[in-house]
């Protein structure tokens, strides 16, 4: 079955894997992806608004707007257009607490 992405990955495909974890499962992005570029690589958006519960990917991607804030497993969140994936990373992209999805 092919899984749905964002961005097509075109270069850098023989980099270094970096193995992170999307919303319980292991996955891995490439040496030099930022969070965004290993997400979007492999889903369709990197979460669901708050507010509505939509898809979001990002927005002005320069680290200007708070579009692309992650949720990580811990809780935490990050900005996913400029910060770079490391190994061991955890996100959740597939809930948000208050909001009823379809």
């Amino acid at each position: 079955m092919s899984r749905q992405a964002l961005f097509k990955r075109r270069y850098r495909r023989d980099e270094e894997a970096i193995p992170f974890l999307l919303n319980g499962l292991p996955e891995a992005g490439r040496r030099g992806d930022t969070v965004m570029t290993a997400i979007l690589s492999l889903e369709t958006s990197l979460r669901r608004t708050e507010f509505t519960g939509e898809s979001r990917a990002g927005f002005c991607l320069i680290g200007a707007c708070q579009d692309c804030f992650v949720m990580m497993a811990d809780g935490s969140r990050v900005r996913a257009c400029s910060t770079a994936l490391e190994p061991g990373m955890a996100f959740l992209t597939d809930a948000v607490e208050g909001v009823e999805h379809d």
